[in-house]
């Protein structure tokens, strides 16, 4: 991976670790030390977020990514391979699905069925929606639903 300086000159990232790793604030070889450094980081810049000053936010946040990196010479990880693992698992996450039927809901991960609950009410489905957007599963309705409905709740029970 390739980084530019301030100076429009190209830098290797693992060249970038060793200059932050030559010029951090603080000395460990521990790796809870480490990852504790960056954990506070990342609760400061989101602190500062939540108090409206992006500013500080984004310094914090900066700060956390030397802790990060301090983080992964410690513990012996390879950036590179890290960042490839990375899009690796995301890129290959199975996707997750609401489907919806007239008397019952089912969440899919791929297509291996994960879990589901019977349909009673109207705040079923309701809750059923909120979780779906909770947990960025697509809805998908089975059994000719063209939405939820509430209106199909109707036959909840006669089937």
């Amino acid at each position: 991976m390739i980084l530019l300086t301030k100076v429009g000159t190209k830098m290797q990232l693992k060249e970038a670790i060793e200059l932050i790793w030559e010029n951090r604030k603080y000395k460990t070889t521990s790796e809870n030390e480490a990852v504790s450094h960056l954990n506070e980081e990342v609760a400061e810049s989101l602190k500062a977020l939540l108090k409206g000053d992006k500013e500080k936010a984004q310094n914090e946040l900066e700060d956390a990514l030397s802790c990060l990196l301090i983080a992964f010479k410690v513990l012996n990880i390879s950036p590179d391979d890290a960042i490839n693992r990375q899009i690796s698992r995301m890129t290959n996450q199975p996707v997750r699905t609401m489907h919806v039927f007239a008397d019952r809901v089912e969440i899919r991960v791929g297509e291996q069925v994960r879990g589901g609950w019977s349909i009673w009410s109207s705040d079923d489905l309701k809750e059923a929606e909120r979780m779906a957007r909770e947990f960025k599963c697509e809805i998908i309705m089975e059994d000719g639903i063209k939405q939820l409905d509430l209106g199909l709740l109707e036959n909840v029970g006669t089937n």
